[in-house]
């Protein structure tokens, strides 16, 4: 699954623009009064402004050599989110490495090497090692159900888990990660997880789909994003 572009709500649009280009240094594709979109590799961040916006978490691809390249990167620029005093969590069962990361709305921003994908890259990490946007949480009380209405859109499979408690639908390319928020925090911080609202492109088996999450269930969205 690979995810063209995300659109997320931020209740400081001013600040999030002032994060993602000067102290990130992702390059501003389209800006408005409203909202603003970034290329984040093959992917599109777009940002819209909504005062009642609440806190998301997603994930970026990097190269799945760059972890230690992308912590002193990192360092330069934010606070690394720590658990238990780790700067890089080691997900074995999906042999992958991982870094957090707060954007200005305390969003949940990961740095994932992923070393199943082999995509090694050989330049110093930079601006250009960040791939692809790669996961997006989507946090329900019904797992099960928030599954199978996405799955009856376009086929998408489990990747991983369950549905009591954590469930990654999709491939390495892209995931939705579904978690039950009754039972279950973001990590590394036990954030409480929102469902807040988000729009997204994807390409499945060469179909795309525009999607959005919306009363806790992925649904064919309104209007193209």
């Amino acid at each position: 699954m690979e995810v063209q572009k995300l659109r997320i709500y931020t209740p400081n649009l001013k600040n999030q623009i002032d994060f993602y280009s000067n102290t990130i240094g992702l390059k501003v594709v389209e800006q408005s009064e409203r909202e603003a979109t970034f290329l984040i590799g093959k992917s599109r961040l777009k940002l819209i402004e909504n005062k009642a916006a609440k806190p998301y978490h997603f994930a970026i691809n990097i190269p799945c050599n760059k972890e230690e390249e992308a912590l002193a990167w990192l360092k330069e620029r934010v606070e690394i989110l720590k658990d238990k005093n780790q700067e890089i969590q080691d997900f074995d069962f999906w042999n992958a490495k991982a870094i957090y990361f707060y954007d200005r709305d305390q969003n949940i921003v990961e740095l994932i090497a992923r070393k199943n994908l082999k995509n090694q890259h050989q330049a110093a990490f930079g601006i250009d090692s960040l791939l692809n946007i790669s996961e997006i949480g989507a946090p329900v009380r019904d797992i099960k159900a928030a599954f199978y209405s996405i799955n009856q859109i376009t086929g998408i499979q489990v990747f991983d888990g369950n549905f009591e408690r954590f469930c990654a639908v999709g491939d390495e390319l892209g995931l939705f990660i579904f978690i039950n928020k009754n039972v279950k925090d973001w990590f590394p911080t036990g954030d409480k997880a929102y469902s807040s609202e988000f729009e997204i492109s994807i390409k499945l088996n060469e179909t795309e789909y525009e999607l959005e999450f919306k009363n806790e269930e992925i649904q064919l969205a309104a209007s193209v994003i």
